[in-house]
């Protein structure tokens, strides 16, 4: 039970008789929180810090990092490389997509420490200097993006799947681009420019 609120006037005369009192109840809040916190400062994986060196777009980098750190936020907080977009932090929207070693992967599902020695590319070393790729101007003739969100996932997946497959049919594009979640443009204009990429080549 909460004591009653002291609120009576300047006749004496209780007002509002069976009111908790905001101050206790206040008063409570604030220990449990205190509590919360002190249990929080126990259990608290302390900080570990390690040096990484990874290659991305072509040049060699060296950081401390805490072990902690995933890759798609040390692209991003440390590289500034934020091409590499964070959508659901669970693998299953590819918007954080880049190549690693040769292999599409999901930036937010790796540690940076596990990718110690690699060599990674970003949308931006896929980008040439004053221009789009190929697959970026077919991206935009088709119209294959709206918010542009997916994108840049869209794109490396895009870009490996021809490495691998230079003349793939639509099943074949289907499944390329299956790890990429489009909310916008229902994927027909996508598979449209990736088609159109690969008849350029023949």
């Amino acid at each position: 039970m909460y004591p009653l609120a002291d609120a009576r006037g300047s006749d004496g005369d209780t007002k509002y008789e069976g009111y908790p009192s905001r101050d206790h109840e206040g008063a409570g809040r604030e220990r449990r929180a205190d509590r919360l916190l002190t249990r929080a400062a126990r259990t608290e994986t302390p900080s570990v810090k390690m040096i990484v060196h990874l290659t991305v777009n072509g040049t060699v980098h060296q950081a401390e990092i805490d072990t902690r750190t995933l890759l798609a936020d040390f692209l991003r907080d440390h590289l500034g490389l934020t091409g590499t977009h964070i959508g659901c932090l669970t693998g299953n929207c590819g918007a954080c997509t880049v190549i690693m070693d040769g292999l599409t992967v999901k930036s937010c599902t790796i540690l940076a420490a596990d990718a110690e020695g690699s060599e990674i590319m970003t949308i931006e070393g896929l980008t040439p200097s004053g221009g789009l790729h190929p697959i970026q101007q077919a991206f935009v003739a088709y119209h294959a993006l709206q918010c542009g969100y997916c994108t840049p996932g869209m794109v490396l997946s895009a870009y490996q799947l021809l490495q691998e497959h230079p003349h793939p049919d639509e099943d074949t594009i289907r499944h390329g681009i299956a790890g990429n979640l489009c909310r916008c443009t229902g994927y027909q204009n996508i598979i449209k420019a990736i088609e159109a990429v690969a008849a350029a080549t023949k």
